[in-house]
């Protein structure tokens, strides 16, 4: 089951109310692939708590200057070091326990 962070149900209204972005600021980052909102059949925008709490971190970064580019390159490089993370995990679990993958 998804914790409550990630389940995707808070309109862009409601995230502009809570982080103090303007919605058109919150689809450039979402443009600029940097924050993922699901779409509902009629097209609105549902966004989750970690989400908000990305735009946060987002909206940070970019007043201390760091431009969007470089954003995404750093949550790239932090997904490869979680996913890494979680593999080797995933390889040590399953040879204490004798398990082929």
């Amino acid at each position: 089951m998804a914790s409550y962070k990630d389940k995707k149900v808070i309109t862009i209204g409601i995230v502009n109310e809570l982080t103090g972005l303007s919605e058109r600021k919150i689809r450039y980052y979402e443009e600029r692939g940097l924050i993922f909102p699901d779409r509902t059949k009629r097209g609105t925008r549902k966004y989750s708590f970690a989400d908000i709490e990305l735009l946060m971190k987002i909206a940070d970064k970019r007043e201390e200057g760091v431009q969007t580019s470089e954003i995404k390159k750093d949550m790239m490089r932090e997904k490869r070091k979680k996913d890494l993370r979680e593999e080797v995990l995933r390889g040590q679990i399953n040879a204490h326990f004798n398990r082929q993958k």
